[in-house]
């Protein structure tokens, strides 16, 4: 559903055949959207198919006159109010993005155009600071008169690159880190989100808008943010490529946070050089980040650099099987089928089998992220303008007096857990379990580079995803560990699409390395899909036959 907490809303109506929770929205019905207005005042230019454009043919056509980033962001609002009532994917509509777009039009007629995403619409998840007309709710009803006094480092860039901040996308409510129980891409402020190949199947999440919307071409890229999978898995499961890049690429500073030695935004798209391309931009050093301080120049200057299609040449890339085989045939049969891919792209694939050891990451882990998750919200929560609670104490107390809006379906487990903690990074127990959970990831996966003399280490990103109600907590088989060893590590992580399940549902191929491989896992990640060509668009079936 649509809203804005202070200007006019889309009315949407989500549609009979989609499965959900309720959603706790209050729209304000209105006959006069920003997609209407702004049809109103497009020009007379020949139509554009946006929905398998990159970004790259949308700037050609900009540059031949054949379209300006007002008609672009007017045709995207336009699929933003015919596509999102049945998918719930987008939250917010900036009501600034047309003006921004022409504003856009005029500097390129003027000086030319400012970097490859200018005058492109692109669209945040609900949880990234912006310092305009939109509020910035991580899914919460708490922060809906939230009132950040400043862009996020990444949107700053952004703006600075020309990019059209279309609007924001709905989320797992708190990233997904309110209860174990939680239903992915539910969120008090935007329902929920539904898989668009699938309506009543799950989008996963938390960056579950981000990864449905690029999914729809509701915009021409997204970002997301990753503490544990949450970039990995909603791109999986909606056929889009998603980069989890290292610790502190992408800054955290003006990012609604869980744990600041996990949290990485990071870009969503429909193909890997359009995620590239965001990344490129977004990425880079602040002040402001300390994970950020030796980032520069990880990336090349020219993101095309990274866009190799010969690059798994001559290259040695580990498979991880070991606790995957066997859990879905087609998990198995469409990861054979892109080991013999890479293969063929002359790569030499490596078994290989990455240790974790389980019980030292269950008995260190969540200690750890408990106690900087309180540490890090009542930070950001003491730091952000606005009406909102103060602290992790006032959120708990806020939830149980709106328990109709906000404690729909599943608890607040986690955050009373963390307000039982004292939140001090200093402490020396906090500090041991910290140590050994991201030490072990590390261990893990770097040994298993340099034992087997690795280039990348590729891995199934996730099952076909299950029902849209599905509840986390264990429940039946999942891939995490891939996810997992990634995030405890700070370490990249690229998915991209490798096929489909049933024919319908879509699953993901991993490349994942050590800290700062980010540019050759997207080169990898780019000749795979340069090869495979397995992306289809969405079909927006109710549910399989």
């Amino acid at each position: 559903m649509l809203r804005s907490a202070r200007i006019l809303v889309l009315s949407t109506v989500i549609v009979s055949s989609a499965i959900g929770l309720t959603s706790g929205c209050h729209s304000t019905q209105t006959t006069n959207s920003p997609a209407t207005a702004a049809s109103a005042t497009r020009s007379d230019r020949e139509e554009f198919d946006v929905e398998d454009a990159a970004i790259v043919d949308l700037q050609n056509a900009i540059a031949e006159g054949r379209l300006t980033s007002e008609d672009l962001t007017a045709t995207y609002l336009e699929r933003i109010e015919t596509l999102d009532p049945q998918l719930g994917a987008v939250v917010t509509v900036n009501p600034d993005a047309i003006d921004i777009a022409r504003s856009r039009d005029q500097s390129r007629r003027d000086h030319g155009p400012l970097s490859p995403l200018d005058g492109i619409p692109v669209l945040l998840k609900d949880n990234m600071d912006t310092a305009d007309n939109q509020p910035t709710t991580a899914g919460s009803t708490a922060l809906l008169n939230s009132r950040p006094s400043d862009d996020a480092f990444l949107v700053d860039q952004l703006r600075k690159a020309g990019a059209v901040i279309l609007g924001k996308t709905n989320m797992s409510e708190w990233a997904n880190f309110r209860s174990p129980m939680a239903i992915a891409g539910w969120s008090a402020t935007g329902g929920q989100t539904h898989n668009p190949y699938v309506l009543d199947r799950s989008p996963c999440g938390s960056s579950s808008g981000s990864a449905v919307a690029a999914a729809a071409s509701l915009a021409a890229v997204t970002i997301g943010t990753d503490t544990d999978g949450s970039i990995a898995c909603p791109a999986s499961v909606t056929s889009t490529v998603g980069i989890k890049p290292s610790l502190g690429l992408v800054s955290r500073s003006g990012v609604v946070p869980i744990t600041s030695r996990h949290d990485s935004p990071g870009p969503m798209g429909r193909s890997v050089e359009d995620a590239a391309l965001a990344l490129s931009v977004i990425y880079g050093s602040d002040p402001s980040d300390p994970d950020s301080a030796d980032v520069a120049g990880s990336l090349p200057a020219d993101f095309q650099n990274m866009l190799d299609p010969n690059s798994l040449s001559g290259k040695r890339i580990g498979i991880w099987r070991e606790g995957r085989a066997g859990i879905d045939p087609d998990v198995d049969r469409t990861f054979d089928a892109a080991v013999e891919q890479l293969q063929d792209l002359g790569a030499t694939a490596v078994e290989v089998n990455i240790t974790t050891d389980a019980d030292v990451v269950s008995q260190h882990l969540l200690p750890a992220v408990l106690t900087e998750f309180k540490h890090d919200i009542n930070q950001y929560l003491a730091n952000t303008p606005g009406e909102h609670p103060g602290d992790l104490t006032g959120l708990i107390e806020y939830n149980r007096q709106n328990a109709q809006e906000e404690l729909t379906g599943f608890g607040q487990e986690l955050f009373e857990m963390a307000d039982q903690t004292d939140g001090n990074l200093s402490d020396p127990t906090y500090r041991a379990h910290r140590e050994a959970a991201t030490g072990r990831a590390q261990t893990a996966i770097d040994d298993a580079l340099v034992d087997n003399n690795l280039d990348a280490i590729v891995t199934p990103t996730e099952l076909p995803a299950p029902g849209i109600d599905y509840r986390g907590g264990g429940e039946g088989p999942q891939f995490a560990s891939s996810t997992r060893t990634s995030a405890l590590a700070g370490y990249p992580m690229v998915t991209v699409p490798s096929g489909y399940a049933r024919e319908e549902l879509p699953l993901g191929l991993s490349f994942l390395g050590t800290r700062l491989d980010d540019a050759k896992l997207i080169s990898f990640a780019y000749a795979y899909e340069h090869a495979a060509q397995i992306r289809k668009s969405p079909s927006y079936l109710p549910t399989l036959p």
